[in-house]
């Protein structure tokens, strides 16, 4: 979603479902809401996101008002994650702002730990770059991670990203308090310097 909500949805533009050698990616929909309370309800899957259901009822609450950034991970017709793309405007100056409308994202993921050290995560997120710089066009991709999830910031780093930022104690976690937090980017120049042979 863009910073406007009259915007029109990237997302509705993807020929969707994204296949990869081995997962398909989809959009969400409340019939997928079962499959992601499985493993979004593991202390393990919720450890380091941004919210985590306090029970079934408060999980339906939260995952209503995300399906439209919600994309369905899956392998063999099995949900296995989810990711978060967040198409959003740029900071801009007001002369400029029309050139700064939906031109950046923001990504985010979960896997279910049953399916973890398969490389799964690694193939996901890589489609989803590739949906955002070749499919969307975007010029600038973000993710965020606690910098003590080091899966994660791997992960980010594994796919290219670049760390841009370290933040000291700048992130509130609900069980260990302050801590550091991580920001990995990448561009679409750096992108496509990385895909054209």
């Amino acid at each position: 979603m863009t910073d406007r909500e009259d915007a029109p949805d990237p997302l509705d533009a993807v020929a969707w479902p994204l296949r990869t050698e081995r997962l398909t990616i989809r959009r969400g929909t409340p019939a997928d809401e079962e499959a992601l309370w499985a493993y979004g309800q593991l202390e393990e899957s919720g450890r380091w996101v941004s919210w985590w259901a306090a029970d079934r009822a408060d999980f339906h609450d939260l995952v209503s008002t995300r399906w439209a950034t919600t994309l369905v991970v899956e392998l063999d017709g099995r949900v296995v994650g989810d990711l978060m793309l967040k198409v959003e405007d740029a900071w801009a100056q007001r002369e400029v702002r029309a050139a700064a409308r939906s031109c950046q994202a923001e990504l985010g993921w979960v896997l279910d730990p049953a399916a973890t050290g398969h490389g799964y995560a690694t193939e996901a997120v890589r489609e989803l770059l590739r949906l955002c710089f070749e499919d969307l066009g975007l010029r600038r991709v973000t993710a965020d991670a606690f910098a003590a999830n080091e899966p994660s910031w791997r992960l980010m780093e594994r796919v290219g990203m670049r760390r841009e930022c370290s933040s000291v104690a700048d992130s509130l976690h609900r069980d260990l308090g302050w801590l550091d937090g991580v920001q990995y980017a990448l561009l679409a120049d750096e992108w496509s310097a990385r895909v054209t042979p």
